[in-house]
């Protein structure tokens, strides 16, 4: 007997998450073995419950879907997260796939179609609705070409202070950084330590806030 693919549901509004729920497990290969929530909630059941996808409520109380991605993808990488999201929240998507979502589902996705994406998440593929696909990428350029606009001339950082600027503000690592952009540490190390005298800055915690004041 093939094992199920195993769930666990975040969201705050409680009706919807029982009947996600209800939704996922009318598939015998799906089984939901807890709800969460909100991010937090969920980010402590995936170490009691081991599921192989979490399905995220973006916007929640306490810990959102956007910052439970980040800190389940860091200490459970190989858990599956699919962002559950509105049409209108391009910022928030964009951050969750920066920070390791597997992809995103509008909330009005049908039955059928979630199912499929969970089941497809669960295989690698990155969950990605062609109906707002153009606006998302739209919105990622214009979010980014503003940002940059932003940091240079506040701080006169260079293009690639610039982007470690802006993953430092998303919450990258200094190692995490390092890997994206195919920097060694000490480099990295170098270009941060420019980024804290150019924001006057002691530390991370310092220049995150000078960076995001700006921002």
């Amino acid at each position: 007997m093939t094992e199920k693919i195993k769930l666990i549901v975040a969201d705050d509004q409680k009706e919807l998450a029982q009947e996600l729920k209800s939704v996922l497990e009318t598939d015998g290969g799906l089984e939901v073995v807890a709800l969460a929530s909100d991010g937090f909630d969920a980010f402590e059941k995936i170490g009691r419950y081991r599921p192989d996808v979490v399905l995220m409520d973006i916007r929640m109380p306490n810990m959102n879907g956007v910052v439970a991605t980040q800190r389940i993808k860091s200490e459970y990488p190989d858990v599956k997260v699919v962002v559950l999201t509105t049409f209108d929240d391009s910022d928030y998507i964009l951050n969750a796939i920066n920070n390791g979502a597997s992809g995103y589902l509008l909330k009005d996705t049908s039955s059928s179609a979630l199912i499929d994406a969970v089941k497809n998440a669960y295989k690698g593929d990155t969950i990605l609705p062609s109906k707002i696909a153009r606006r998302i990428t739209d919105a990622a350029k214009n979010v980014a070409a503003d940002r940059e606009i932003k940091l240079t001339r506040a701080f006169s950082l260079s293009g690639r202070e610039v982007e470690i600027a802006l993953m430092m503000y998303e919450g990258f690592t200094n190692r995490q950084i390092s890997a994206a952009l195919k920097l060694t540490e000490g480099t990295t190390r170098n270009y941060v330590s420019s980024i804290y005298v150019k924001t006057g800055s002691e530390n991370r915690a310092e220049a995150v806030r000078a960076i995001q004041a700006v921002l």
